[in-house]
């Protein structure tokens, strides 16, 4: 027991990220699995995202929260962004390297891996990729934000996902600042770190052309075949990911 005890202490906590209009909740069955394989992860909300009672941010506030909550955790991490989570990482990764903080690996989830000066508009309009459901399900309110439409949402963001769970994340969708998808980043911590890019290639909401141009970038390449939301649709096999990455 003592032996198995030092060996988990020793191994990077996996922080999580979440994309555009969600919040650290998405990864509650996710960290779930992770549990059951004894492995340590924690998820952020973002600024004005889920229960965080901060205003919301752009592209390098959120950068720099991610940056702020791993500076005080003190230990070895695995950061892992899914979809505009992924330019988030980007950025925090790129300004953690100034820091003594140990970041072990990236893990993009169908996720914006930018490279510097690159914003997560740029990558959309990239030609390796094309229109998405996503698009139509996007409707601009007051105040520089954006909201989804429920009805076109689901089949965007959870095409293979179960009912109930669905429901339940609709539910807990809030807006996004439309300056986290335009403003660019200042640097690409994956030049440098070790990365690995999960494509799904039935994604309706970021093109998997998109995802394989991106993956270019990364170290290591790995295909689900499902949606854009592989934490609820590819629970097992997404833990077993992550897992491997963090040993």
């Amino acid at each position: 027991m003592p032996d198995q005890a030092t060996d988990t202490t020793n191994r990077p906590l996996i922080v999580l990220v979440h994309g555009a209009w969600h919040g650290a909740w998405c990864w509650a069955a996710l960290q779930s699995a992770l549990d059951e394989m004894g492995a340590a992860s924690i998820a952020i909300d973002l600024p004005g995202h889920g229960a965080s009672n901060l205003p919301f941010g752009d592209l390098h506030a959120d950068a720099q929260h991610v940056v702020d909550v791993v500076s005080r955790l003190g230990q070895s991490v695995v950061l892992v962004g899914h979809s505009y989570g992924g330019a988030v990482i980007t950025e925090a990764s790129h300004r953690l390297q100034s820091s003594n903080v140990d970041v072990r690996h990236l893990v993009y989830l169908a996720a914006f891996c930018l490279d510097t000066g690159e914003s997560v508009m740029d990558l959309a309009r990239h030609p390796s990729g094309g229109p998405v459901d996503l698009g139509d399900a996007m409707v601009m309110i007051d105040g520089g934000l954006s909201v989804l439409e429920p009805a076109k949402a689901a089949p965007a963001l959870y095409g293979d996902c179960p009912d109930a769970p669905v429901l339940a994340a609709i539910a807990r969708l809030c807006p996004q600042p439309m300056a986290t998808v335009l403003q660019p980043t200042t640097g690409a911590g994956w030049k440098t770190i070790d990365s690995t890019y999960v494509v799904c290639t039935r994604d309706r909401s970021v093109h998997p052309g998109h995802q394989e141009y991106m993956a270019q970038r990364c170290r290591r390449v790995i295909r689900l075949d499902t949606d854009h939301s592989p934490f609820l649709s590819k629970t097992a096999e997404t833990a077993e990911i992550l897992v491997g990455v963090a040993r």
